[in-house]
């Protein structure tokens, strides 16, 4: 086994621990909620055999240590419990929420990268001077407005007073894709940051990869300064970039609650917030779930691409 599969396989095995500490974590979390969720599920004027029956479907007169072993199971199931206000499989909401974050984010995505690369690269060719003191600048700034402060913005300018596009995603019928009008706003909201962020780094190491001395002898020996910044710069500054893009992923697919709220689209971060006000333990207990062992996967694969595009792994190797 090489190198890069003998890392991969100890950050696997890392992730399965990561994976059992999630559940874990997540259960003890919610045990330690304030208040009964019984109580709270009975209503204003609660009666005692209501609450009893309440905790007996939800399995709260049983010792906690029993109760995590039987969700455990069912996780291993792919069981991730039924929803306490609906009677509705959680499976449901993560099917129903899931495809609307995922065309969300697989959109932004689509843009980030180029964007990303594009501002980075630019920036670090034109090191000092005017270009590369106007894109530092224009990150820095859309940096620092808050996704929301940024979306009520755009709404107020593109929607309301010029009535160019869609405030929110209210009526679109089917899949966002449909209406990609009602797109644009949350798509130039989530890459706001990403970009500013991404496009800084892979500046800072292009231009700590174009002062090397490998991209100097590459220059002597008549390399273009194209092929230098492409091929032979541009690999080493990714891998900088790569942790930071995979916390870009964690934020989208798990559900971008302030974007999906303020343009009304019914993703995983629009499920979670409806969870947290109906106190549907179930639910919340599946999505956290599902929201930990993404970030986990997430972060195996970036480690793992970082591996591969570090230079002193490579020599290593």
């Amino acid at each position: 086994m090489n190198a890069l599969g003998a890392f991969a396989l100890r950050r696997l095995l890392l992730g399965l621990g990561q994976t059992a500490a999630v559940v874990l974590l997540v259960f003890a979390l919610t045990e330690a909620l304030p208040g009964d969720a019984a109580v709270a599920l009975a209503g204003d004027q609660p009666d005692p055999a209501r609450i009893a029956a309440i905790r007996e479907a939800m399995h709260l007169d049983r010792p906690a240590h029993e109760r995590l072993l039987d969700w455990a199971g069912g996780l291993l199931h792919g069981d991730l419990g039924t929803s306490l206000v609906s009677g509705r499989p959680v499976t449901s909401y993560l099917s129903g929420g899931f495809g609307p974050t995922l065309q969300l984010a697989a959109l932004t995505l689509a843009l980030l990268l180029p964007l990303a690369l594009g501002l980075g690269v630019l920036a670090a060719a034109r090191a000092g001077g005017w270009v590369d003191r106007l894109v530092s600048a224009l990150t820095l700034g859309v940096y620092a407005v808050p996704e929301f402060a940024l979306g009520v913005l755009l709404i107020s300018l593109f929607a309301l007073h010029w009535d160019l596009l869609p405030p929110t995603a209210v009526g679109t019928s089917g899949s966002l894709l449909d209406d990609p009008a009602a797109l644009v706003l949350p798509v130039v909201v989530l890459l706001s940051r990403p970009v500013c962020s991404l496009a800084r780094l892979i500046r800072a190491g292009m231009i700590e990869a174009l002062d090397s001395p490998y991209a100097a002898q590459a220059a002597r020996y008549g390399v273009s300064g194209t092929r230098i910044r492409w091929a032979h710069a541009l690999p080493h500054a990714v891998a900088p970039a790569v942790q930071q893009l995979a916390r870009t992923v964690d934020w989208l697919l798990c559900g971008v609650i302030v974007v999906e709220a303020l343009f009304v689209i019914p993703g995983l971060g629009t499920v979670l917030v409806a969870a947290v006000a109906e106190r549907d333990l179930p639910v919340l207990q599946g999505l956290a779930v599902v929201f930990g062992v993404l970030t986990v996967l997430v972060n195996l694969a970036a480690d793992v691409v970082a591996h591969r595009f570090t230079p002193r792994t490579e020599a290593a190797a």
